[in-house]
């Protein structure tokens, strides 16, 4: 059963969902508010289960090409160095996970999946302003006055979802009361312990953290600080930050971790939002996926691996539409995504997942192209 499909947003999640719905058949089209693609924000981790899943929609070559894989994910204490858990990573998450992890530019992803999904199947410089369902539709309007109809929409339009206050009513997104710093240096200009690694170092309270890892193959160092700042709610991808006021944040934490720091010479400042579990995930013929229905703090590294995964059910559950009806796979989907992504997104926000050892098994190990429907 081939269905007309229409995704709002043309993001990791929209994306993926978009190729996985042409490898079933369907004729879909991608709605990206922009005005085209550009190469913003800094770094991706993609943990095993994610890249299980892009394996799937065929990403994994030029993947391959752009990433990094750390060697280990390391806990540390923030002031006496001490290691606290240590996860072996690299052939070891092959072995354990069936699948690799990955640490790249996020530009380097989406033109991955870009590359995936023919370009006459998306339309740029379209912002949804409004969806309507009914039990067999979805009409969908832009700001820039079209309108088209949809036997499903997915609306994969990130926090501030149009599509997800359609459905449920303006809704906040929650202010974390952190913002996070994050630069990128050339790793010749330091030379330290575990820069092949996945390093998070534990700060004082869960509001202050620095996490460093490989990108570009390991030819680059990416830096990820995290401090309190009640007031401050630029929410902006580049808004520029200040190294020096990182330092001073840090001045307290180890030598080896301050040295991170020191090697960056600008670094962006960003808000940290999230929104709590929503109840319900679809209305007649619109369902959401990614940040549009469990949008989280980035401490868990789930973000865009819940989106991916989304993407992949969501796919696989249509496929069934033919014999179990668009409505009833819809609500499937959704049955069986709910739990394991608002356990990721409370996890996520708590903060504590690792610091002291522990159990990846449960995340990594999900296979979104295997796990029962």
């Amino acid at each position: 059963m081939s269905l007309r499909i229409g995704i709002g947003g043309g993001g990791v999640g929209g994306l993926s969902a978009g190729i996985a719905l042409c490898q079933f058949g369907h004729d879909v089209t991608i709605f990206e508010q922009a005005p085209a693609y550009r190469r913003v924000g800094a770094d991706i981790n993609l943990t095993s289960n994610a890249v299980r899943a892009l394996e799937g929609l065929g990403a994994l070559p030029a993947l391959f090409d752009a990433a990094a894989r750390p060697t280990f994910r390391i806990s540390r204490a923030w002031d006496t160095g001490e290691e606290t858990s240590r996860l072996e990573l690299a052939e070891m998450a092959v072995r354990k996970y069936g699948a690799p992890q990955f640490t790249l530019h996020r530009g380097d992803l989406l033109d991955a999946l870009l590359a995936r999904m023919p370009m006459d199947s998306i339309r740029l410089d379209h912002k949804v302003a409004h969806v309507e369902t009914s039990a067999d539709s979805a009409v969908v309007k832009f700001t820039n006055g079209r309108q088209n109809n949809f036997d499903v929409w997915i609306g994969a339009d990130g926090i501030h979802s149009a599509t997800r206050t359609a459905l449920f009513g303006p809704e906040s997104s929650k202010y974390t009361g952190i913002v996070s710093h994050r630069g990128v240096f050339d790793r010749t200009r330091a030379s330290l312990r575990d820069m092949d690694a996945f390093v998070k170092w534990w700060g004082p309270t869960r509001e202050i953290q620095l996490a460093t890892f490989p990108l570009s193959r390991g030819r680059e160092i990416f830096v990820f600080a995290t401090t309190p700042e009640p007031d401050w709610r630029n929410e902006s991808w580049t808004a520029p930050g200040d190294v020096e006021e990182v330092k001073r944040a840090f001045a307290g934490f180890h030598p080896e971790a301050r040295a991170y720091i020191d090697a960056c010479t600008e670094m962006t400042k960003t808000a940290l939002y999230y929104r709590a579990p929503l109840p319900q995930w679809r209305s007649g013929r619109v369902v959401l996926l990614g940040d549009a229905c469990h949008a989280m703090p980035p401490f868990m590294a789930q973000g865009a691996a819940m989106a991916i995964e989304d993407a992949v059910v969501l796919a696989r559950a249509l496929d069934a539409a033919g014999k179990f009806g668009v409505n009833d796979v819809l609500s499937a989907y959704e049955r069986i995504r709910k739990p394991r992504a608002n356990d990721v997104q409370q996890q996520s926000y708590d903060n504590k997942w690792l610091k002291a050892g522990g159990n990846a098994d449960w995340l990594y190990t999900y296979n979104a192209w295997t796990v029962e429907l």
